[in-house]
């Protein structure tokens, strides 16, 4: 029997998970079977299920990608002196986070955003979910601290206020603004960093 190859195994699980990603961005967790996430990759449910026992193990999986490369693009900041302004990091991780678009009828739309708001709602009943988020929020607000205590020591931002608290408002930043993109309207990334850049230039009344 021929062996098959880590890339060929790899390039399987991906295709589950994105297909997965998409169903429930779609219909939403609870009204997504695993009917439709093997109809939607195109697999035997044998396939499937090598990879993950069900939606539970999916959407984990699902979660715990997303932290992870957003995590790793924070951190890969922390690296640089004076780290980038929170424009242009906000910037960087939704563009990463939102590069993945499924076709809804009247053009192409970013799919995360729907998918996020699933996410939470699960996390009120599944407590494995839950950990995983706050695990990944963790991580992901330590590498926040991190680059704020890089502008302060820059002279960038005011030492005075506790690096936790800007990191946790830009992470509510980045967070609010995908909610917006899932419940409302469609506006470019570039719409936050301008918000962000107008906030940023205030200064005490003339």
């Amino acid at each position: 029997m021929a062996r098959v190859s880590q890339e060929h195994l790899d390039a399987r699980r991906r295709q589950i998970l994105d297909g997965a990603a998409l169903c429930f961005a779609r219909n939403g967790f609870h009204a997504t079977s695993m009917q439709d996430v093997l109809k939607e990759v195109g697999l035997s449910a044998g396939a499937v299920y090598r990879y993950f026992r069900g939606k539970e193990e999916l959407i984990g999986a699902i979660v715990g990608e997303v932290l992870e490369r957003i995590q790793g693009t924070f951190e890969a900041a922390v690296d640089e002196t004076p780290p980038p302004p929170p424009d242009v990091l906000i910037g960087r991780a939704l563009t990463q986070v939102l590069s993945s678009r499924t076709d809804e009828g009247d053009g192409e739309v970013p799919y995360f955003p729907r998918l996020m708001l699933q996410v939470w709602a699960e996390t009120m009943r599944n407590d494995e979910l839950a950990t995983v988020m706050r695990d990944g929020y963790t991580r992901v607000r330590a590498a926040w601290v991190k680059i704020v205590e890089g502008y302060q020591a820059a002279g960038m931002m005011r030492a005075d206020i506790p690096a936790d608290h800007v990191a946790r408002a830009m992470i509510g930043a980045a967070q609010g603004f995908a909610a917006q993109l899932a419940l409302f309207d469609e506006v470019p990334v570039e719409a936050l960093q301008d918000g962000l850049r107008g906030l940023m230039s205030m200064g005490k009344p003339q």
